[in-house]
């Protein structure tokens, strides 16, 4: 198949060279030729604008505005169907269909009609702010909204000036119906497809040229368009990094050091190793040794065989930008020791005078509150495709969400200019802040290096095991707090010093002058008129590697928050949905938001009270407002044989404006999964400097038979639209322990939950 390929050319471009999809047979395990083979076939035979790779798109675009140049994005067909290629990687969360809802408006065709696929790197696909591109921190429709509309509407008007010069009529005379411009007066239609290799050659119109259409007029946006990715995963079509082939292409498996900064040292049995079935070869890689055969299964059963005597860390690292795991670390000690470090810590945000007013307060109420560490646990395991090719480029497939920075530090590694180094980007089975650039935590250093040391293409794939002894995590915190309260039993003042690193610094290295705001927020930023507050952060390095996950700083920080805000109403004598009704009388959609979130609940009722099926229950109250946009989450809980029943989960959400109500539903359900999941069972924990759990039966997540009903609405504002992917989550947990803490009368102030005995 990839040889019929090469032999096909269109428009003097050499697919397997210029198109992004061109070069891999994709073949899922199921056997199915699927997803980007079949889309590369079908582009063979119109383009719209193909786009070019490498350094050939670097330099046509370097003074093109990202997202503006209509080929790099947009591919009309024959029949009348469009590809679109994404800047924006699709991983569950709905980004595809969201993207060609916003262009196929604009554009005046329907989302039905379009194949979506990853983009390529290039300077045209940076949308983010316009300089860069990553699918992530809940960023990609509204960082890329107004310029995805431009792009469609400057797609549109290509189309209606080649069907002008057809028809030889003005371009104000025609207009658009979806997929079709139309000529009232003479009543011709002509299809996009027939005008696509005229519009083609035309210049793409400035984009604050175009007019947009007016959203009374919408067809798409704001409607619950279904999502284009879920046949194919539901048929197994999907294609993942996992399923991916090359002709050629040899597999490998990995051992990895049981303690970071470890090397290997002597390896007792490598000679009878390499006379196993099916062994090709035998690896030593930075702190890893690795079995390369024809089957991964026949690498894998190797390589656990190997005997490594492996060496402690030196004076110089294994690899560069990793940290090395103490032997004696352990997760507890670690959390008494955040718990008890001295000092003040550096101001994050400060209002009023807290000192002075923790000093007249009727009452002052303090706490230590804890977070845990965390894994990604996605469900596919990460993997990688290395393969040199005879003209001096490499091509690199694997799961990521910011391909320009995997490409840049492939180049650093290799040596080759970036232009060489071709990225390709398939669809996510998993994310959660995974696939970023995180050292020692990523298999496609040692697919290179494996496939520069046998000559063939190699894929790399690791085993769940692997991946939770290398898996960066979410940090652990532990977080001081301090309240004042007034005579009424109202909160004068609030201090939160938080003692953890956070995500950014633990990635790019901490700068001492400078905060990071992924370590305090969920503590800063909150909107209750509490008149005298101190956020600050005492910096404590972790020995771990650390990593960004689903709702950054606010996955941990609005459950400390928020659970220290209710302990705060229980000291007052204060209802704690009344008491953030008073904090929030000022803040008219954050009032509003709370009163609906009560609404949908069938009327506030804290608790404890008995259901009709005769448990014992409660309900807990939390608010966040991560990424722009704002969420208030309502919990009914239960103890059964000891541990939590979450029975609903009611939350509201105002993003301002949305372009896919049925999207924002199923994210509302996602990060509910996981709020819950983190808030109940999940902790990643260590012992002697080694993870305790190295797969799901000792780090569990949360079942199907304990996800709990979630009921969801969306609130509209008007305002300045925000994220959806991760704001859903952050006020799950403190919502749950809070419901708990009033059922139990036991103050909850620490994940998980199940770290706690309760009586039912």
């Amino acid at each position: 198949m990839n040889d019929i390929i090469r032999d096909l050319q269109v428009d003097n471009l050499q697919v397997d060279k210029d198109l992004p999809t061109g070069a891999p047979v994709n073949l899922s395990r199921r056997g199915l030729l699927v997803g980007s083979m079949g889309a590369a076939a079908g582009a063979l035979v119109l383009g719209f604008g193909l786009p070019v790779r490498g350094a050939r798109a670097q330099d046509a675009a370097k003074a093109v505005a990202p997202g503006t140049r209509v080929p790099a994005f947009l591919e009309i067909r024959p029949d009348n169907t469009a590809r679109f290629l994404s800047p924006f990687v699709e991983g569950g969360q709905g980004v595809f269909t969201a993207m060609v809802q916003i262009v196929g408006e604009e554009l005046d065709m329907d989302p039905k009609s379009f194949i979506v696929e990853n983009a390529p790197t290039g300077s045209d696909y940076l949308v983010v702010f316009g300089k860069m591109r990553i699918t992530g921190g809940s960023m990609s429709v509204r960082t890329s909204y107004d310029t995805m509309r431009k792009l469609g509407a400057s797609a549109r008007a290509m189309l209606l000036e080649a069907a002008a010069t057809r028809l030889g009529v003005a371009a104000d005379k025609l207009a658009t119906e979806p997929g079709y411009v139309v000529h009232a007066a003479s009543g011709q239609r002509i299809a996009y497809g027939d005008l696509a290799g005229d519009a083609m050659s035309l210049p793409v119109p400035a984009a604050d040229s175009v007019t947009l259409r007016d959203p009374k007029q919408f067809r798409w946006i704001g409607k619950p368009v279904e999502r284009l990715d879920v046949l194919d995963k539901s048929i197994g079509k999907a294609v993942y990094a996992i399923d991916l082939k090359v002709d050629g292409m040899l597999h490998a498996a990995v051992q990895h050091a049981p303690r970071l900064g470890m090397s290997v040292g002597a390896v007792r049995n490598e000679a009878s190793v390499r006379a196993m079935k099916g062994v090709i070869s035998v690896h030593h890689l930075p702190g890893a040794v690795a079995v390369v055969s024809e089957r991964w299964w026949h690498a894998k059963r190797a390589v656990e065989a190997l005997q490594v005597d492996w060496a402690e860390a030196g004076a110089k690292p294994v690899m560069d930008g990793i940290r090395v795991m103490p032997a004696n670390f352990s997760t507890a000690d670690f959390a008494e020791r955040l718990a008890n470090e001295p000092g003040d810590g550096k101001d994050a945000e400060k209002e009023g005078d807290a000192a002075a007013a923790f000093a007249s307060a009727k009452t002052v109420v303090t706490a230590t509150y804890h977070s845990q560490y965390l894994h990604h646990a996605q469900l596919e395991p990460p993997s990688t495709i290395a393969r040199f090719n005879a003209d001096g480029t490499l091509d690199v497939w694997m799961p990521n969400q910011a391909p320009e920075q995997f490409q840049a530090d492939i180049a650093k590694r290799t040596g080759l200019d970036a232009s060489k180094v071709n990225v390709h980007s398939p669809m996510l089975g998993g994310f959660f802040g995974r696939h970023f650039l995180y050292q020692a935590a990523n298999p496609y250093p040692q697919a290179i290096q494996l496939a520069k040391e046998t000559g063939r293409p190699v894929k790399v794939i690791w085993t769940r095991e692997e991946e939770f002894l290398r898996d960066p995590m979410r940090p652990m915190a532990a977080v001081r707090f301090k309240g004042g309260l007034d005579a009424n039993g109202m909160p004068v003042a609030l201090e939160a010093i938080s003692i953890c690193e956070g995500p950014t610094e633990g990635i790019a290295g901490h700068n001492k002058d400078k905060l990071d705001e992924t370590a305090v927020e969920g503590l800063t930023g909150k909107s209750y008129a509490i008149p005298n507050r101190r956020i600050a952060q005492i910096y404590v390095e972790n020995p771990t590697m650390l990593a960004y996950w689903r709702s950054v700083g606010n996955s941990m920080n609005d459950f400390l928050y928020e659970s220290f805000l209710d302990e705060l109403a229980d000291k007052g004598g204060k209802d704690p949905y009344e008491l953030r009704m008073q904090l929030l009388k000022d803040n008219p959609r954050l009032s509003t938001l709370l009163k609906t979130v009560g609404e949908m609940s069938g009327g506030w009722k804290r608790g404890p009270f008995t259901a009709e099926d005769g448990t014992r229950r409660a309900r807990g109250i939390a608010m966040a407002s991560p990424f722009g946009s704002h969420t208030a989450a309502i919990a009914e809980v239960s103890i059964k044989a000891g541990e939590v029943v979450v029975h609903d989960v009611w939350e509201a959400i105002d993003p301002g404006s949305i372009v896919n109500p049925a999207i924002i539903e199923a994210q509302i359900n996602s990060a509910s999964a996981l709020g819950v999941s983190q808030v109940l069972i999940e902790e990643a924990v260590y012992k002697n400097g080694m993870p305790v759990a190295r797969n799901y039966d000792l780090y569990p997540i949360l079942p199907p038979s304990r996800m709990p009903r979630v009921h969801a609405r969306i609130i509209e504002s008007g305002e300045k639209m925000g994220g959806i992917g991760e704001p859903g989550l952050p006020a799950v947990p403190p919502a749950v322990a809070n419901a708990v803490s009033t059922l139990t009368g036991e103050r909850v102030r620490r994940m998980p939950l199940s770290q706690y005995t309760f009586n039912s």
